[in-house]
């Protein structure tokens, strides 16, 4: 062990900046990981120790773009992991809708060479094997990375968990698939490459994370929104077994909506091929990041390749072969996404009527049109629920009937907030500050937050912290949370007032998980 000086980086909104401040002295493990030894930081009040960078696959450049992750090339001497590593290609970060610029990526560096890791561990031994949590984050599978405020872990590792953060490849370069990279895949597969990196880090978790004080064999996999659909794809996913027992899905699973097919991503690469204007596989890896970024075309996010998923996601749940886990899982409450103004109600009545036709009328029920406000509202729930709530409402009823544990939320607290911000409410992403104790992250110019807001999280990232060391989020203090059943289907309540009571609209998820299912394209098992 080494005593060294290092100056402590904080998070100042939106950025990340580092501050001097008077020379604290640390004890800084210098810990062996595969690859080689690496050192970090310390937090300012010395608790946890940081580790930010650490590689856990080569980077996915020239030869090796469109490819499963390959071994971490060996270095010499000690590594310092104190700064984030790049996060992975895509368009650069703006503030949009309710986003402001601490839930998002900063502005530099962004290049393919991504596949780094983060750990913060407040652990004074490496026998002390703490619970993990590997965090997984969203972006819409396009967008995203590790390095943003409120995706911090020092806050969770103070109550005892090791966290971990991952990089994954997005976009074209996580997800394009062309029947040339399924030829030589040497699986006959192609396309999850960003799953594959999910994977890879796991693997690395469950290699090294005892080096840091942690426990192999009591690791969580939470994410939100991609990261949500992650967690689902990755139980789901057989190259996955054995690398984690529990899982987080905060809004986000792929149960009442088909993944594409691998036929269906490699005609998207074939269209990508065909417009970058490449002919071979060769002249494809050769061109600029930066163009295939302009002019990618077709899927994005995981499709059913055969390999990583063997079959539609809905198929492996509903026939038991997901791998075993605890879930703990939940939605917002206004994290409807509208991309454009709502159809009046007349308007609105007349689409649903052409798309539903006989269930028109029990649609129309649900989501009524009464008036133009009433129209507004309703198309907001529709966006809400069709993306996010009927599908991890579905997660939790499988699991339930099952009879594998199963927790279920619903987040409720409108944010405080300003300006354009004052119309979002409890929005999509809104709780992730609360469940991981950030708060300290927040804007409060933007969003005022107030005494109930700090209670609020130190509540919420209770539950999340007992649930990560041992499966079942009460404890002492906390407003007893009971385990979902379908037969009562209770959840709790994460908001103004942090209590437990049946799903108020399970009748209307019933009906439109059914329809979804209804309607959808036929699954490729």
């Amino acid at each position: 062990m080494k005593r060294s000086t290092v100056f402590v980086c904080l998070a100042s909104v939106g950025l990340l900046g580092f501050i001097a401040f008077a020379p604290v002295t640390a004890e800084l493990d210098t810990v062996k990981v595969t690859g080689g030894l690496i050192s970090g930081t310390t937090s300012q009040d010395g608790d946890v120790q940081i580790f930010k960078g650490i590689p856990f696959a080569a980077p996915p450049v020239g030869n090796l773009r469109w490819k499963a992750p390959q071994p971490v090339t060996p270095w010499s001497g000690v590594r310092k992991c104190d700064q984030f590593g790049a996060s992975p290609m895509q368009g650069a970060p703006a503030p949009f809708g309710p986003w402001s610029a601490e839930y998002l990526i900063p502005k530099e560096p962004i290049s393919e060479d991504c596949l780094y890791l983060n750990v913060w561990s407040g652990a004074k031994s490496a026998k002390e094997k703490r619970p993990v949590l590997v965090w997984i984050y969203g972006g819409g599978f396009n967008s995203g990375g590790s390095n943003v405020p409120i995706y911090d872990g020092e806050a969770t590792a103070k109550k005892g968990v090791v966290f971990v953060s991952a990089n994954y490849r997005v976009g074209p370069f996580g997800f394009l698939a062309h029947p040339e990279l399924t030829k030589e895949s040497g699986h006959n597969a192609s396309g999850n490459y960003g799953l594959m990196d999910q994977i890879a880090a796991l693997q690395w978790v469950k290699q090294n994370i005892a080096q840091f004080g942690g426990d192999p064999n009591n690791v969580t996999i939470a994410g939100q929104s991609a990261g949500s659909m992650s967690v689902n794809a990755l139980v789901a996913s057989p190259l996955a077994k054995g690398l984690f027992n529990k899982a987080i899905a905060e809004s986000g699973a792929s149960l009442a909506r088909p993944n594409p097919t691998l036929q269906q991503a490699e005609e998207g690469g074939l269209k990508t091929m065909q417009a970058l204007g490449a002919t071979s596989l060769a002249e494809l890896r050769a061109k600029p990041a930066d163009e295939i970024l302009k002019k990618a075309q077709g899927m994005r996010g995981p499709i059913v390749d055969g390999y990583v998923l063997p079959q539609s996601i809905a198929t492996i749940f509903s026939t038991g072969k997901a791998n075993p886990i605890t879930l703990l899982t939940g939605w917002n409450e206004d994290e409807g996404m509208s991309f454009g103004p709502a159809k009046k109600a007349d308007e609105y009545r007349k689409q649903i009527e052409q798309q539903y036709g006989a269930d028109a009328q029990n649609f129309l029920r649900y989501y009524p049109a009464g008036t133009d406000d009433e129209a507004a509202a309703s198309q907001m729930k529709i966006s809400r629920d069709m993306i996010f709530g009927a599908q991890n409402y579905a997660w939790a009823n499988l699991q339930s009937q099952q009879g594998k544990p199963v927790y279920v939320y619903r987040f409720t607290r409108k944010l405080p907030a300003t300006g354009e911000y004052a119309r979002y409410g409890a929005f999509h992403t809104g709780e992730v500050a609360y469940a991981y104790d950030n708060l300290r992250f927040i804007d409060r110019q933007l969003r005022p937050l107030e005494a109930k807001d700090d209670e609020l999280a130190k509540t919420i990232s209770t539950y999340w912290v007992n649930f990560v060391k041992d499966g079942n989020p009460n404890g002492k203090g906390l407003p007893k949370w009971p385990a979902y059943s379908t037969k009562d289907k209770q959840v709790m309540m994460l908001g103004d007032n942090v209590q437990a009571q049946p799903l108020p609209d399970a009748a209307s998820l019933d009906f439109l998980f059914e329809l979804m299912s209804k309607n959808q394209p036929t699954r490729t098992n």
